[in-house]
């Protein structure tokens, strides 16, 4: 890669942020799942010669600065957010299934893989099991982008996001012991199988402590301190301190940004935080998450384009078909144990086990001389690109065929009626502009207008019934009204301090008020 000045590096991050923005900001627009067009754009600029984009797109496929990007500048912040909004209450109500889909199904998964991948892809002992690990788990940063944006089911979305929380902090640390201990510990027997055990169960250990104990100790400074800008602060250093100190010392990063997390957003979140705080932290990450989550998959379409498939058609199809099987083994043997999970459900577990950025850093990490590099890449850029693509776009479709993502009771009939009184309003406005207009008699627009006033009488009264018979559905309206009606008194108060109507301290006193009830709403819906 050429030499490249600060201020030239700036200027193709720019570039990528304003893509990336771009092309979220449409996909939003027309309700797609963003991950995948991001992927799909990133691809077709990386096949296409654009000349203003060659040193952007030589610069973010080179593979040490994709592998920083993902592991280190991104990975911290999404897992963080991720487990700092996911209440404890609901990971332990969930916990049997998250333990034998992250533990039990991982393994499972990379087991077959492995395997199939030493006897049908022809790959050695130590690429086989790096395969196995970068696919036996679920990408954190591909699976949760798309099901929170889909509203999945909140049981099935916790139970998808503790897996993926945590099965890919088993899945790196497998990649560590697939691509630099495999062999010594093959060669030594039981005592080698003895030595990997302890190397697996000290690494996670590790991370378990060490994302517990930063957890913790962020939680008990949060309480000398009620000023939000300072707590965000904090929480960055906890995501991304947490993670470097157990790599450092070779522990699970991942699973220690998790724990610490996990720690912070609910024992820092009651001990330490204000509501003011915890909605300020909460919209924080959700701009920081939206922007790491477009930039990666952005670079992952640029980075798959990289790869050379000629003459490997028959081993890819192949290998992507290894990595389904083995998901599904996972999944459907995982969850016989799991007892009152609706087959439904598996199914989306199954299929929505997506694979994504994660996987292709660390493929990217592996040494220049290791061997069989360059057929692990091709097979892993694969598997990722038919995941985020094939599965992705499939996976709404497959949600609304199993009725898995359907909408609260009466939801759809109330809005159908709130279409029809919307009709009927705008009908009667339109009367009334046109009788002023061209100065149209009452006699002529009475019968009409009276009609119209009938039929939205009517829908008036089914509405109110339909939000009668189903209380979640009025609960929401409700939400709605209360959190708008707060925006605009946050604002009428801005308006007073500006007018000089009321002192700066007084304002930031009701806001207080205001922001902490939004905060309580914000919790509810």
């Amino acid at each position: 890669m050429e030499e490249l000045d600060l201020h030239h590096i700036f200027s193709l991050i720019l570039i990528l942020v304003m893509i990336a923005a771009g092309i979220t900001a449409i996909a939003k627009k027309f309700d797609r799942p963003y991950p995948i067009a991001l992927v799909i754009v990133g691809a077709i600029i990386g096949l296409v010669n654009v000349p203003v984009l060659e040193p952007l797109k030589d610069f973010i496929t080179e593979g040490e600065v994709f592998n920083f990007a993902v592991i280190t500048l991104f990975l911290p912040a999404l897992l963080g957010e991720a487990a700092l909004k996911l209440p404890f209450s609901q990971l332990f109500d969930n916990k049997k299934p998250i333990l034998l889909l992250a533990f039990g199904g991982t393994f499972l998964s990379f087991i077959v893989i492995g395997f199939s991948s030493l006897w049908l892809l022809q790959l050695s002992i130590p690429a086989a099991f790096v395969f196995a690990a970068v696919m036996s788990a679920t990408d954190p940063v591909s699976v949760l982008s798309i099901f929170k944006a889909l509203g999945v089911n909140k049981r099935l979305s916790t139970v998808i996001e503790g897996e993926s929380l945590f099965n890919d902090g088993l899945a790196v640390v497998l990649f560590n012991i697939s691509a630099f201990s495999l062999l010594t510990y093959a060669g030594l027997g039981i005592e080698g199988a003895g030595l990997g055990l302890w190397e697996f169960v000290k690494v996670v250990a590790l991370g378990l402590m060490i994302g517990g104990a930063t957890g913790y100790i962020a939680s008990r400074v949060t309480r000398y301190f009620d000023d939000y800008p300072l707590e965000i602060i904090f929480s960055i250093i906890l995501f991304y301190g947490t993670f470097l100190l157990a790599e450092n010392i070779g522990a699970s990063g991942v699973i220690a940004v998790v724990v610490s997390a996990l720690t912070l957003g609910n024992y820092g979140s009651k001990t330490g935080m204000s509501p003011t705080t915890k909605l300020n932290i909460s919209n924080f990450w959700d701009v920081a998450t939206l922007l790491a989550n477009s930039l990666v998959f952005l670079m992952v379409g640029l980075e798959i384009t990289r790869i050379d498939v000629s003459d490997r058609w028959g081993l890819i199809f192949m290998a992507i078909l290894i990595v389904l099987v083995a998901r599904s083994t996972a999944v459907y043997i995982s969850t016989l144990f799991t007892g009152n999970m609706p087959a439904s459900w598996k199914h989306i577990l199954n299929w929505g086990g997506l694979k994504g950025s994660l996987s292709i850093a660390l493929v990217l990490s592996l040494p220049r001389d290791f061997e069989g590099r360059e057929e692990v890449l091709i097979f892993a850029f694969s598997a990722v690109l038919f995941s985020l693509v094939c599965q992705g776009l499939t996976i709404k479709p497959l949600l609304d065929w199993l009725g898995v993502n359907k909408q609260d009771s009466g939801f759809e009939a109330y809005e159908v009626l709130l279409a029809q009184a919307y009709r009927y309003e705008n009908a009667m406005q339109e009367i009334t502009r046109i009788k002023d207009n061209f100065r149209i008699s009452d006699t002529v627009t009475n019968e009409i207008a009276a009609n119209y006033q009938q039929n939205l009488k009517t829908i008036q009264a089914k509405i109110e019934q339909t939000l009668q018979e189903n209380p979640g559905l009025k609960e929401k309206q409700q939400n709605t009204i209360q959190r708008h009606s707060l925006y605009a008194q946050h604002e009428a108060v801005e308006i007073l301090v500006k007018e000089d109507i009321i002192s700066s301290e007084v304002a930031e006193q009701v806001n207080e008020q205001i922001m902490d009830k939004l905060a309580e709403l914000e919790s509810d819906h």
